[in-house]
């Protein structure tokens, strides 16, 4: 049996088809030269724990893709599941997004966002080619994390909460990582 595969020709049919793959929702800071940048982002992925990388993408046509690119460190704050408002404030490519956020300064000047489920400190690493988008590897300094704190998820275009009413075994690490 031959499975029939939808060509990738629209653009939005492809976007909807990527939808089903929930992710967490982070917003991803700088602050090159002390000025603060943040844009919602839900393309984080861990890459390796030695050394400890992670990685997450900005679309060439972010008008603040210079400061990213010049950026000293980087602060990934995966947000909490009730931070959905500050995720829609970074998402907009313009406007007030820092106006009554307190923030506070890593130690190495990215900018820590208040309540995030977890926090990591990153340097710059390495950056590739992504097609439309650039990918920035980075090096985890230090981070943060409250268990207590559920994550905010994204899937099929909405924002979505974890059931802490219906948790699952954990069964990490799976066999097929080893």
């Amino acid at each position: 049996m031959t499975v029939h595969m939808n060509p990738v020709d629209e653009p939005r049919a492809f976007r909807r088809a990527l939808g089903q793959f929930p992710t967490g929702v982070c917003v991803v800071t700088c602050a090159p030269d002390g000025v603060p940048h943040g844009m919602t982002m839900s393309s984080f992925n861990t890459l390796s724990v030695d050394p400890p990388l992670v990685l997450f993408s900005i679309d060439r046509k972010a008008l603040s893709l210079p400061e990213w690119e010049r950026a000293e460190a980087f602060m990934v704050n995966v947000l909490a599941a009730s931070q959905s408002d500050l995720s829609n404030r970074f998402a907009s490519p313009r406007g007030p997004k820092w106006e009554g956020v307190d923030y506070h300064l890593s130690p190495h000047g990215a900018p820590a966002l208040p309540g995030a489920a977890a926090r990591f400190e990153c340097l710059p690493y390495a950056r590739y080619d992504g097609g439309d988008h650039v990918l920035f590897v980075a090096r985890v300094a230090g981070y943060q994390a409250d268990p207590d704190r559920m994550p905010l998820l994204f899937c099929k275009g909405r924002y979505m909460r974890i059931d802490p009413e219906r948790p699952s075994v954990p069964s990490w690490p799976l066999d097929i990582h080893y």
